[in-house]
């Protein structure tokens, strides 16, 4: 049977809930607790102003960030206005936001190692085993089930990178890490391999301090090894030039001349968390389902080219990958493909698939085959 919140003197009443300060701020400790028995490596809580703190006026920002057009074809970041940047008006009646992290990456992972390979694939590390977003929502209800047990039926709503919700802001607020200048979220304990989820609610807990202190310094690794050059600010990305933007987001063509830079990365781009010097106090995930599956971590390019449809979506079931569809899967593998070193192989693995009834394929798989045909011509000069 569920505890029960002991009685308070009204004096002791928080105006807005019929829980005591004290009894709020005991229960605040306690999502802390159930949260790490859940599986989340960190839990803090804020409010929903996101106009003030030590990242500043997170609204303004997004809206320069917006009106420069670095989101480039992703319109959901425009239409949602003001519900991405003020809770309440996305969930009514929120008044706190908790906000957790659970770490990905898993033990003994090469990833440095599979990109120098380029006939292997690289994948970003997130997105080898299930897809998160599932497994993050359970683990939030669950906390909320806890938390109702507890006090009885809450107002809440859990998010994954699955709305309009400024999740990195609000954690920053809520005291998980500052802003790199690769405008990932860091900790200093754990780098930023880990997914963020956001539990908004009607309870008016008491909210942690926010993540003051900026730990980069002069440190500009990120920026330096990024392959496109989309970190064009401290904090700020150019979406249009990021190689996870091209695999993922673009619908359509990518630009010709990203297309060299984006080496043997078919899905996402970890290359500036890779490099940063807090990913060396990552931590192994303790979740199984973020293990590689299909051998992601290490496949061949020619392998997965080779796939059909049908092998595409059985072998991406549960998977973050299926999102793109099987269509932009050829096209980056594709282009990876012309990326590789030249091989009869690589060759007639791009010839297969050069009447492939897609034409946005189709222009992919040219432009790779002409790119293998010129390193062909290289090697036979270079050897006579």
């Amino acid at each position: 049977m569920a505890a029960s919140v002991p009685p308070a003197h009204a004096s002791d009443r928080d105006p807005d809930s019929p829980l005591s300060s004290a009894e709020l701020a005991t229960l605040a400790d306690d999502i802390k607790a159930w949260g790490d028995e859940l599986g989340f490596q960190q839990v803090g809580i804020t409010d929903t102003d996101l106009s003030q703190g030590p990242g500043g006026d997170h609204e303004a920002h997004l809206n320069a960030w917006l009106d420069k057009g670095y989101h480039g074809e992703m319109g959901f970041m425009a239409k949602h206005g003001t519900r991405r940047t003020r809770p309440a008006e996305l969930e009514p009646g929120t008044q706190r936001v908790i906000s957790v992290r659970m770490d990905y990456l898993p033990e003994d992972m090469e990833s440095l190692e599979v990109l120098n390979r380029p006939q292997s694939a690289y994948i970003s590390r997130y997105a080898l085993g299930r897809d998160y977003h599932k497994l993050m929502r359970k683990r939030l209800a669950a906390l909320a089930r806890r938390i109702e047990a507890r006090v009885g039926k809450i107002g809440y709503r859990a998010f994954v990178d699955s709305a309009p919700v400024m999740e990195r802001a609000l954690a920053q607020k809520a005291g998980l890490g500052w802003f790199g200048k690769n405008s990932m979220l860091l900790n200093p304990r754990a780098g930023s391999l880990f997914f963020l989820g956001e539990l908004y609610t009607d309870l008016p807990l008491p909210v942690d301090a926010p993540f003051a202190r900026d730990h980069c310094g002069s440190c500009n690794s990120c920026q330096t090894v990024c392959p496109t050059g989309a970190i064009v600010d401290d904090g700020v990305v150019d979406a249009r030039k990021c190689i996870s933007y091209l695999t993922i987001e673009l619908p359509g063509t990518i630009p010709e001349e990203h297309r060299r830079a984006m080496g043997n990365r078919i899905y996402g781009c970890d290359d500036c968390q890779l490099y940063c010097p807090f990913t060396r106090f990552a931590h192994p995930t303790r979740e199984n389902d973020f293990y590689p599956r299909n051998d992601f971590d290490r496949a061949e390019l020619v392998t997965l080219f080779g796939w059909g449809e049908e092998e595409f979506l059985a072998r991406t079931a549960g998977s973050a990958i299926r999102r793109i569809g099987y269509e932009c899967w050829l096209r980056n593998i594709a282009v990876a493909l012309g990326n590789a070193p030249f091989s009869p192989a690589v060759e007639a693995a791009l010839m297969a698939r050069r009447a492939y009834p897609s034409a946005l394929v189709r222009e992919h798989v040219a432009w790779a085959l002409g790119e293998q045909r010129a390193k062909r011509r290289r090697r036979i000069a270079t050897a006579g």
